[in-house]
Parts: structure tokens; C-alpha cells; sequence
């Protein structure tokens, strides 16, 4: 085999090598800081949610907006700052939030939520949710561990990991 020849393989190699690197690190880059994904392990976001579901999370979709009542999110179990949940954001800073006669209220009125299936079981709060904190509960509100019964009731936003934006196991489908 010739120089030439011997050459042109060796820079046809270090092409690829460089393709696969520069590919490798987009995706590292993408999955570390644009979006990630997550698999529910529990029923908590039964029927909006299922268990063992995969989602993208959308990690940059509260650098333009703010969190919204009703939004779907990722976010550090405040309890133990370690575990990730997936929950809903029922009420927002500044906001009151209380169960009561199956119902759930915030400043009083009671939420209109087409999302969830059967009614609380038990009354509870009222809470107060402080600046920057958000009160989350389930879909599947009667086999739910959330903001009802953590010892830290609120997470903070900059806990809230992103956005739960789109299923794409077992089936596809769009979550706002």
C-alpha cells in the first residue's frame, strides 16, 4: 500500500472519530442541559400519566416563563433533595391551598381539573405557599405522596428540574 493511499485512510478515520465525538458531546450537552428523560415509577399520575410511561422533560422551559398552575413537572423530592418526582403545581407563590368536602381550593375557590378522576378522600391544610415555592400534588390524588403529607410541603423553583412536556412510551402523546 502506497503513502497516498495509507494517508487518505487515516484522515477518513480521524473524520469519523471527530463525527462521533462532536455527536457525543451534542447529546451529552442536550441531555445535561436542555432536556432530559425520566420513567414514572408509581401511579400517583394515573390517568394522565401511567405508570411506567418514559417523558422528555423540557429543562430550559422555565428560563422564559414562569411555572404555571396545572404544569407537570420534574423536581427534587424536597424531603430528601435527592429523589426526583413527577407531580402537577396546584398552587403558586403567594396563594392559599386547602382540601375540603372532596374538593380542592386555592384562595378559596374550588380548581377546575378535568385531569383528575375521582374526588380527595380527606380534607387538608389550609396551606400558605411562600415566594418562590410551589404546592404539588398527583392526578391520582388518593394514591398520591405529595405536598399533603411531606414534611416540607413546598418546593422551591429552583429544585423544579423542568417541564414534563411529551410521552413517547408506551404511546405518544402531548402533556399540556
Amino acid at each position: 500500500m502506497n503513502n497516498d493511499k495509507k494517508k487518505k485512510i487515516i484522515s477518513e478515520i480521524l473524520d469519523w472519530i471527530k463525527t462521533i465525538v462532536i455527536a457525543l458531546a451534542v447529546g451529552f450537552v442536550a441531555s445535561k442541559v436542555l432536556i432530559t428523560s425520566a420513567q414514572v415509577p408509581t401511579r400517583s399520575m394515573e390517568d394522565t400519566v401511567m405508570a411506567g410511561s418514559r417523558l422528555l422533560i423540557n429543562r430550559v422551559a422555565y428560563a422564559v416563563s414562569e411555572p404555571k398552575r396545572g404544569d407537570i413537572v420534574a423536581f427534587y423530592y424536597p424531603d430528601d433533595e435527592e429523589t426526583v418526582y413527577l407531580k402537577r403545581i396546584i398552587a403558586l407563590p403567594g396563594e392559599t391551598v386547602e382540601g375540603r368536602d372532596g374538593k380542592v381550593c386555592v384562595d378559596g375557590e374550588p380548581l377546575e381539573e378535568e385531569y383528575v378522576a375521582e374526588e380527595i378522600d380527606s380534607d387538608f391544610g389550609p396551606f400558605y405557599v411562600p415566594e418562590n415555592m410551589y404546592f404539588m400534588m398527583g392526578d391520582n390524588r388518593n394514591d398520591s405522596w405529595d405536598s399533603r403529607f411531606w414534611e416540607h410541603k413546598f418546593v422551591a423553583k429552583k429544585k423544579i428540574i423542568g417541564k414534563a412536556e411529551f410521552e413517547y412510551f408506551p404511546k405518544i402523546k402531548l402533556l399540556f
